[in-house]
């Protein structure tokens, strides 16, 4: 299925119980966009009562899928890095992501599969963690919850730092950081509650003892162990959630 949006038309897979009216949800992908692992969540989330909207980020320079799989992938490889990069800056660039969340937040709303009198959830992965502040932020009457999980990029020394948007969203937030990301960037976790509790907006912020991706089935074996853990602090995201 596709959605309008002003810079085109974005494919995108539309994940809903077969009947009925739910609480809609916006999953952002990581940087290797729409793929199996990705509408394989989302139908895991539609099964829980959510109708899903999983976008392709990358609408604006390629088709999905970029990539089937993260499995075979060397995160190390320069030449993998040069064909995610360019993907990546077609979502971030200023104004993208804004002009995309009114787009998505229009689509859902006009659904019969939505329950329009629910607020709209939102969930992300990697670079989709700042896009989900993103959308909280540029339409903040009907983003009701947003979760980042392992996210890329929240906090830097721009201007445009995602974390200086606190102020503008009105909705829960949930932050799950990998352990690595923590160390390399070990106060990125404490301006991000500093940034909240100013704005005096809820938002919870906890480290997982694992890697950056573990979120995600289709993560590569590192090390001789797979990044993916399902079972890692399984409680504290079905919690988040149920938040959304």
């Amino acid at each position: 299925m596709t959605v309008k949006t002003p810079d085109g038309i974005c494919d995108a897979a539309f994940i809903h119980p077969a009947r009925g009216a739910y609480p809609s949800v916006i999953v952002w992908a990581d940087a290797l966009g729409l793929r199996p692992s990705m509408r394989d969540m989302a139908k895991r989330l539609a099964a829980e009562g959510y109708s899903v909207l999983v976008p392709n980020p990358f609408y604006r320079v390629s088709k999905p899928p970029q990539f089937t799989t993260a499995a075979s992938l060397d995160f190390n490889n320069p030449d993998t890095m040069t064909k995610i990069r360019p993907l990546m800056s077609s979502v971030q660039a200023a104004g993208a992501a804004e002009k995309d969340a009114i787009a998505y937040v229009a689509f859902l709303d006009a659904q019969p599969q939505v329950d329009k009198t629910k607020k709209i959830g939102t969930q992300g992965y990697c670079m989709g963690g700042a896009l989900v502040m993103r959308i909280a932020a540029s339409v903040p009457e009907r983003i009701g919850a947003g979760a980042s999980f392992h996210g890329g990029g929240l906090v830097t020394d721009k201007p445009d730092s995602p974390h200086l948007l606190a102020p503008k969203i009105k909705a829960r937030m949930y932050f799950g950081v990998a352990a690595n990301d923590d160390q390399r960037q070990p106060d990125a976790k404490d301006k991000l509650k500093e940034s909240f509790t100013k704005a005096g907006v809820p938002a919870k912020v906890e480290v997982y003892s694992a890697k950056h991706g573990w979120c995600v089935p289709d993560m590569p074996i590192e090390g001789g162990a797979p990044i993916y853990r399902q079972g890692a602090g399984r409680a504290r995201v079905e919690q988040a959630r149920r938040v959304v």
